[in-house]
């Protein structure tokens, strides 16, 4: 593929709901474009995007991809994103990279959940939105009623500019209001037909358009309410403009497997999108902190942003980059913002898909791919020695379901380890950690789907077979009433014995551990031995009388004892001190204590009724609500965290997606009496199995 500078460069990130037509429509415009010989689909595992063995079992998008194409002399990057909640971080990398978006929204299922997060997405992101209603081939499939509900969410901005006339089932032609024409599909062909004697729908569409048009410009606006009728290249300047100012979204239609409104979607993202080099320029941060503007100019120093990677045992780290400024080549080092190292680039790529085109140089408002760069993670941003800035980074959303990950053959922890961690190279917003107390290894991601996925490629790639449980909670155990017992430890042999003896009152107290004190009177304990006491309950509160859980809240008051000259020693008052221990906290009103979650949940004013009486079954204390903008209520609450496990998947089902939530962890609280009985016998089930 030849170079292209900045102005004859488009970035479009293709992105919507699930299941809207996103990758199928990626295809249609890389069949259309001549840069993919076929046309592939979908459910054949054929297409361009989805070449990836999950995706191809999965029907579905899982990450971004990446497919260049040229249409009348300018290169268009298409960015296909995942649209599955699960794989929100293919999303979000894809909408940072690009410099406008294509909301895909079917004709047949219309404004859903995905649309107005893409939507809401990309607004925040302050990226040109245009829509394309698509599927217009399917049964039930309906242009004018999505149009309604696209301006009824997102309001008059909405503009359509391509719509479809029909006058019994199917569509005739699609008339483009910007060019006053028909056009007339046939396997996969474009010709222009005779206008239609339009009306209704139609005629309001053009309304709308030459409506939005007008409001961009003064000289446009004074003709419009003239009564004047505006020129193609007046519709054109004020859809650019409206476009770069975000006053107009405009709506296109057509089906990505008929082909029929492709070439219009191609011309219009040729004609109105904004080019790189308007589109790309960004706002650096210097290690002082001072903001510098980043201009698409291929003359300014070296800036570029990593916003993906991919992670392969074979061909090792891949590294999806977007030049910002100056060009990107291999006869350069440039500096790792991060870390502050320079970075030695290996191979500059050119992708399309899975496949990979080696390219000498990569100007400003270009996209390519870096092979094997060492330290470099997605987020990173590259720059010239002389300029050294950092770029505003992906926002990911943050993890919710954690699941224990247990290898199917033992000793292979550590291989796990190391492939997990490959793997969140791709994806920043899995975590994965070693909880020292439950001695689990913990995987952390948006949903099943997606922890599903990372479990298939840690076998794919790595060779490791995971299974994933149900995390255990960590519970403690503290006492209720004060109590003073006596620890003696007798024991002779021959040669020296052992003594030690010891009176220790237990009490509740206000503390993570153990709050150890002496109150002996008349060296009845010599001081010499104190340390060796606090020392054995020191190793005794690690377990629990209960159910082997820590003990907290703890005070431990030494306050008489006796000793021998010869036999006592440090090891036999620890033993005193440990007997002393498991004989009072059992007559001390031994409790278990569960950890209690903060939380927030952050869902549309409809459902806060379901979720405030699905937190109540999890035995949640509402705290309180506050109103959170857009129609959104913050719950507020108190949850046992062992209560949460599922919390992630209920959430999505009962808002339709619409919902997300905050845990953290608070403090620990008595677990209820009727409920001890169970996580004891469970904590005894599992010592036994250790």
């Amino acid at each position: 593929m030849k170079q292209y500078l900045a102005d004859k460069i488009r970035n479009i990130a293709l992105v919507g709901h699930g299941s809207c037509g996103k990758t199928s429509l990626a295809e249609a415009l890389l069949f259309r474009a001549g840069a993919a010989d076929r046309l592939g689909k979908v459910e054949n595992g054929t297409t361009v995007c989805d070449y990836d063995p999950e995706e191809i079992k999965r029907v579905a998008s899982v990450s971004l991809s990446l497919a260049p194409l040229e249409w009348n002399n300018t290169k268009i990057n298409i960015i296909d994103t995942p649209g599955a909640f699960d794989f929100a971080t293919g999303l979000m990398e894809g909408t940072r990279a690009a410099g406008s978006v294509i909301i895909v929204v079917s004709a047949r299922s219309g404004v859903t959940v995905g649309t107005e997060k893409a939507y809401k997405l990309a607004c925040e992101q302050n990226k040109s939105i245009m829509f394309f209603i698509n599927k217009m081939d399917a049964d039930h499939a309906d242009f004018y009623k999505v149009l309604g509900q696209l301006r009824e969410k997102f309001g008059s901005h909405v503009c359509p500019i391509v719509v479809p006339y029909s006058e019994g089932a199917g569509v005739e032609c699609y008339i483009d209001l910007v060019a006053n024409k028909a056009f007339v599909h046939d396997n996969g062909s474009r010709r222009q037909g005779s206008m239609p004697n339009v009306g209704g729908f139609v005629e309001e569409c053009r309304n709308i358009i030459s409506e939005a048009v007008a409001e961009t410009e003064e000289d446009l606006m004074e003709k419009f309410f003239g009564g004047g009728t505006f020129t193609t290249e007046e519709m054109v300047r004020g859809i650019n403009e409206g476009l770069r100012t975000r006053q107009i979204f405009p709506v296109l239609c057509g089906s990505s497997l008929t082909l029929d409104g492709i070439d219009a979607l191609l011309d219009a993202i040729v004609n109105h999108l904004p080019s790189a080099k308007n589109a790309a320029n960004e706002v650096g941060v210097t290690a002082e902190g001072e903001e510098v503007e980043v201009s698409c100019d291929v003359l300014e120093p070296l800036t570029a942003y990593v916003f993906k990677t991919i992670a392969d045992p074979f061909i090792g780290k891949l590294s999806y980059v977007k030049v910002i400024s100056g060009k990107l080549s291999g006869e350069i080092t440039p500096i790792n913002s991060r870390t502050g190292n320079p970075e030695r680039l290996g191979k500059l790529l050119y992708i399309t898909g899975k496949k990979q085109e080696d390219v000498s140089a990569v100007p400003a408002g270009d996209i390519c791919a870096v092979a094997k760069l060492g330290e470099t993670l997605t987020g990173d941003t590259l720059c010239d020695p002389k300029r050294v800035l950092t770029l505003r980074e992906v926002g990911y959303p943050m993890a919710t379901l954690t699941m224990a990950v247990v290898a199917k053959k033992k000793g292979e922890e550590g291989k796990i380890a190391q492939g997990l961690a490959r793997l969140i190279e791709e994806d920043p917003v899995v975590t994965f950690v070693q909880d020292p107390e439950t001695k689990q290894q913990l995987i952390s991601g948006l949903g099943d789907q997606h922890l599903d996925v990372i479990v298939s490629r840690l076998k794919s790639k790595f060779g490791t077979e995971v299974t994933l449980e149900k995390p255990r909670v960590a519970y403690r155990e503290t006492i209720r009433k004060k109590v003073k017992v006596q620890g003696r430890h007798k024991k002779q042999s021959g040669g020296h014995g052992q003594f030690g003896d010891v009176w220790i009152e237990f009490e509740p107290c206000d503390s993570d551990g153990l709050e150890f004190c002496e109150n002996v009177f008349g060296g009845s304990v010599p001081k010499n031995f104190f340390p060796a006491v606090e020392k054995g309950l020191q190793d005794a509160i690690k377990h629990g009388m209960l159910a082997g859980y820590p003990m907290v809240g703890l005070k431990a008051t030494l306050v008489d004892g006796s000793y021998h000259p010869v036999d006592s020693s440090e090891m036999a008052f620890k033993t005193a001190a440990s007997l002393a221990y498991k004989a009072g906290i059992p007559q001390a009103s031994p409790v278990i204590l569960e950890p209690i979650g903060s939380l927030k949940v952050y869902v549309p004013d409809s459902y806060t009724g379901d979720i405030i009486g699905d937190l109540n079954k999890r035995r949640g204390r509402i705290l309180g609500m506050n109103p959170w903008g857009d129609g959104t209520q913050e719950i507020v609450a108190e949850v046992p965290i062992s209560e949460m496990y599922d919390f992630t998947t209920t959430l999505r089902s009962m808002t339709q997606g619409r919902g997300s939530f905050v845990l953290t962890f608070e403090r620990y609280e008595q677990l209820p009496g009727q409920l001890e009985a169970s996580v004891i016998a469970e904590a005894k089930a599992l010592a036994d199995e250790e």
